[in-house]
Order: C-alpha cells, then structure tokens, then sequence
C-alpha cells in the first residue's frame, strides 16, 4: 500500500492511498494528510508547532553501511555531549533531532554538522529523508525542500569520499553548475 501527495500549481495538494484509490485534494496540505492517514489506518501524529524564525527543526542521521547501531561505542561521547539543541535517537542508525539556530535550514545544518565533525570526529551524512524525488515547495528556503537538498548534498559528499573523489573535485562539479 503507499500513500502518495503532489502539490499543485493552485497550491492544493492531492493525496492517493494506491490501496484503495481514496483521492483528496484540498487547500491544507495537513488535512490531506491526515484523511489519507485516517484511509489506511495507520496513526497520525500532527506536526509540531513552528518554530520562531531563525530556528530549524531537522534530524541528522550517520547511515554507514555495515553493523552500527546507536549504541556503537562511536558514539559514545555524542551520546554523552550532543549539541545543543540535539537530542540523540535510535533510528535503526545513529541519529540526532535538532531544533538549532541559522540564518536558513541549511545553514543551521552545516553548522551542526561541522560541530560534531569538530568535537567528536564523526560526519553526519544524511537527513534521514526517504524518496528525496518527491518534493516540491520552490521559494521556501527552510521547508521539506530544504530538508532535502541538505540531504542530498550530505549524502552526496559522503559518496563521494567513498569512490575516492576530493573535496576540490566535489566543489568543482558545483562550480561548473554556475549557481552563484
């Protein structure tokens, strides 16, 4: 069974459940949700409040291939000391759930990351964000968007750095993209 949601050139946003072909299309994103939700049987928790401007809510995740759950002796002093703002939690992976100051989302996450590369030694390399194709939300710099392009230059840079690339070689594909 899946759920599926596209937002609209309106602004409306559609949902299906594929299960039994119930599709909503309303102006509040939230409320397709949570009838699709409802639809499937499956629970819904509604989002948390927002946060006043200049804070992100995010969780970063380190996703390593291998045996390495969250209670790793990695990270241990993660565990112990996390970031401010950042509680630790068990995804399957290590994780932390931030609610961090920055200017944007992807500030507030490159400053988090390159804390806890600092202090502990260990790059967080993903968002936790599953189908990163299905977004849509130009214009908002520190929505699900945001979300996911951190995500994407995360685990992009990880990748990298597993086949052997360098940070110049990454940089340059960036360049040669002539986003300014």
């Amino acid at each position: 069974m899946g759920l599926h949601f596209r937002r609209n050139p309106d602004g409306t946003t559609t949902g299906r459940n594929e299960a039994n072909g119930l599709t909503v299309t309303l102006a509040d994103a939230e409320e397709v949700k949570r009838q699709l939700y409802e639809d499937a049987g499956w629970e819904y928790s509604p989002p948390p409040p927002p946060l006043p401007p200049g804070r992100h809510r995010f969780t970063l995740v380190h996703e390593e291939s291998g045996a390495c759950g969250f209670g790793d002796e990695r990270y241990a002093g993660l565990r112990a000391r996390p970031p401010e703002g950042c509680v630790p939690v068990d995804r399957g992976w290590f994780a932390l759930e931030c609610e961090r100051p920055g200017r944007t989302l992807v500030d507030a996450v490159a400053g988090t990351v390159a804390q806890v590369r600092r202090e502990h030694g260990l790059v967080m390399n993903s968002l936790g964000v599953e189908k990163p194709q299905e977004w849509f939300d130009p214009g908002h710099k520190d929505g699900h968007a945001a979300q996911i392009v951190a995500h994407l230059v995360l685990t992009a840079a990880d990748r990298a750095r597993l086949l052997g690339y360098r940070r110049k070689d990454v940089v340059r594909l960036l360049d040669a993209t002539g986003i300014e």
